[in-house]
């Protein structure tokens, strides 16, 4: 008998085309989801018979009060090796396996520039002026060149960043709770003496930090009140680094020049949120990782996870389970 498996999330409707899931036709019964559902009663409902579950990592939560109600569930396979959205313990003691996938983390390094050049040289408002026969040339850019660009965490993405800053003529600040001198150099980055120098110094503020206990509203009103009037602050990591109602405030009263946002407390954002009217904020719908050769990799490699786990030999586990 064929198993249940139902992909979620699938927003753009590319899971099919980025993956051989032909490979799979004569096991799995395979159902695809393109709208969000944010509701454990509903979700619950709707995959209450499925035994396998593709999810787009932290878009839909799986915390044990969902996974204990769907007690057919035996694989749940994310994309990326890294999900902070499951509850991997509770996995295991329910015997559900958890698979994840390769991914490149050049997606999120590209449109963290994407977000800064954008801000820099004000391209939302001009391009809005282009096209609405507005003002020909209103506003007047920032350098990079000879700019600080101050980077709250260095590691994989961080020194891709700064690599690219280097590029651009930029002195680069790193602070991370962990890092040491010796790896900021090696990054061609200045070690910050603290988390508020970097905020005082830095012309633009860029987050590459995971999201845990210790990065939880770690930029909050103090650390934005040190932000010069005139800087610029991105996050492509986690919304909730940065507190959320502290940042609207700040770029409300102009306390710093504008943020360049991937990424949100809520997702999807609500349609009334101030982050889709601020003048300051650019904006993008958590697209860091969305790109081509990213779902060719998650998809091929959630088929793979599921052909394993069929034989009977499960691949890329995020945690030991118990049958």
């Amino acid at each position: 008998m064929k198993k249940k498996c139902t992909i979620l999330d699938d927003y753009q409707e590319a899971a099919l085309r980025c993956g051989d899931w032909s490979r799979l036709s004569d096991r799995i019964e395979l159902s695809v989801l393109a709208e969000h559902h944010d509701r454990a009663d509903e979700l619950a409902e709707l995959l209450r018979d499925e035994e396998i579950i593709v999810i787009m990592r932290e878009r839909t939560p799986f915390r044990e009060e969902l996974l204990a109600r769907l007690p057919k569930l035996k694989l749940l396979v994310t994309t990326g090796m890294r999900n902070a959205s499951i509850d991997l313990e509770a996995a295991a003691r329910l015997g559900i396996a958890v698979s994840g996938t390769r991914g490149s983390s050049e997606a999120p390094i590209e449109l963290t520039w994407a977000l800064l050049l954008g801000l820099a040289r004000h391209i939302r408002a001009e391009n809005d002026a282009l096209r609405s026969g507005g003002p020909w040339q209103s506003t007047i850019g920032s350098d990079l060149s000879g700019r600080t660009l101050g980077l709250l965490g260095l590691g994989k993405i961080g020194s891709r960043v700064a690599e690219i800053g280097l590029a651009f003529g930029m002195d680069v600040l790193a602070w991370s709770p962990n890092l040491t001198a010796e790896r900021a150099e090696a990054a061609g980055a200045e070690l910050a003496a603290s988390k508020e120098e970097l905020l005082r110094r830095s012309d633009f503020v860029s987050v590459h930090l995971v999201l845990g206990d210790r990065t939880r509203g770690l930029i909050g009103a103090d650390e934005l009140g040190l932000m010069q009037p005139h800087a610029f602050l991105i996050n492509t990591s986690r919304g909730p680094i940065v507190d959320e109602p502290a940042l609207i405030e700040a770029l409300r009263m102009g306390r710093i020049a504008g943020a360049g946002l991937d990424v949100f407390d809520v997702e999807p954002l609500p349609e009334d949120h101030p982050f889709r009217t601020l003048p300051n904020v650019l904006a993008t719908p958590h697209i860091g990782y969305v790109t081509e050769r990213n779902y060719r990799l998650y998809f091929e490699d959630a088929v793979e996870d599921i052909e394993a786990w069929l034989d009977g030999a499960p691949i890329r586990l995020l945690q030991p389970y118990g049958a």
